[in-house]
């Protein structure tokens, strides 16, 4: 790398060739300026306001304008005769802890390289002795026609020296503070907590600038005759927080979806969504039958009974209430035939009487075998509501 400056570091009496390399580089894009209706290029032209001729670089000087109008013309020459013990050195002027130094202080960053041989051995010491201090070498430069605040430190195996701005160079913060009382609650806090812990830390070698190569894509496309305008997709600004806390919420949410993880309540729905499908099942294969109060417990259970086989129940009652009026009928018949005699009458009532006792029987029978029937169905009911239940 090409050096911008030659010099020595001064510490304490150890004196340290050194070359200065700038340590940052701009990627910025820049345009030149165009006539619109030809394209033509558009220049700057330094001239003189005392002839009007355009004058080269070569002759143009520094001069300083008083406040009457006036130039008192500065050469270089004038700047190098300056009594500045910085004018070819870092001088360094003491140690602090790097946290001691304002970040808003930060400006340009070198980096120092050992100029020759004879300045390997103190490049290495200085570069060990501020390794094991844990601190930072505060120092003065002079450089570009000013004197420069800066500050050493090591990366890798270099020393790197920050440029900074002086303190008074620091405009204090003065109506930038929101001045509204505001109180932040612990829960919100907590939130606020949790979302940079979601967001975690990220490689900063991976960060790059999105916008230098959009505009380097739209260049390539112009220039080659297939650029097609598409209008960009722009997330609508957000309003005014109404709820601190739901907007929190969703942002550790999205933080954690974007990260692939399972987010707490996300689990918490989704096992809830399995219950209620287990439920289902169960109610499918199960007949689910309302639950009543105790004291009609038997009555829901004779109508489930009932219910089960209405015909077989039905015709069960009308044979056994023709049956007792046929043995009704009978008897009286047979009560009147003995009293009369021996008739044809009678004899002819005493065989309809056998017969009729006989289906009687057979209708008793019947009766109880029903009446097992309904108490097996009964029993089988049962089981089934306490399980429904």
């Amino acid at each position: 790398m090409r050096s911008i400056w030659n010099g020595a570091i001064s510490f304490g009496l150890v004196s340290i060739p050194i070359k200065l390399v700038n340590a940052t580089e701009s990627h910025s894009i820049s345009f030149r300026q165009i006539h619109v209706n030809d394209g033509g290029r558009v220049r700057y032209r330094k001239v003189c306001e005392l002839d009007g001729e355009e004058v080269p670089s070569a002759e143009i000087g520094k001069g300083y304008e008083e406040a009457d109008g006036s130039i008192v013309p500065i050469t270089d020459e004038d700047l190098a005769q300056l009594p500045l013990a910085t004018a070819k050195t870092i001088e360094i002027m003491s140690f602090v802890p790097a946290e001691e130094i304002d970040p808003l202080q930060m400006d340009a960053a070198y980096y120092l390289a050992a100029n020759g041989a004879t300045a390997a051995k103190p490049y290495t010491l200085l570069r060990e002795a501020l390794k094991r201090s844990r601190k930072v070498a505060i120092a003065k430069y002079a450089l570009r026609g000013r004197e420069r605040l800066g500050m050493l430190r090591v990366v890798d195996d270099v020393i790197a020296m920050h440029g900074l701005l002086w303190p008074d160079e620091i405009r204090a913060p003065e109506g930038v503070a929101p001045d509204a009382d505001v109180t932040v609650r612990d829960a919100e806090l907590d939130l606020a907590d949790a979302l940079m812990a979601t967001l975690g830390e990220v490689e900063m070698a991976s960060l790059h600038d999105d916008y230098r190569e959009a505009v380097e894509a739209l260049i390539v496309a112009k220039s080659g005759g297939a650029f097609e305008p598409t209008e960009a997709v722009v997330e609508p600004a957000g309003g005014q927080v109404i709820d601190l806390m739901a907007a929190l919420e969703r942002s550790v949410r999205a933080a954690k979806a974007s990260r692939g993880e399972a987010d707490g309540e996300g689990e918490g729905e989704a096992g809830g969504e399995g219950e209620g499908e287990g439920e289902g099942e169960g109610a499918a294969e199960a007949e689910v039958t309302p639950i009543r109060r105790k004291a009609r417990a038997g009555a829901g259970t004779r109508a489930g009974t009932a219910a089960a086989a209405p015909k077989a129940v039905g015709g069960k009652k009308s044979t056994a209430a023709s049956a007792k009026k046929t043995a009704a009928s009978a008897a009286t018949k047979k009560k009147t035939t003995t009293a009369g005699g021996k008739s044809a009458t009678g004899k002819s009532t005493s065989r309809t009487a056998k017969t009729t006792a006989k289906t009687t029987a057979k209708t008793a029978a019947a009766k109880k075998t029903g009446s097992g029937a309904a108490a097996s169905a009964k029993k089988t009911a049962a089981p089934r509501k306490r399980t429904s239940a």
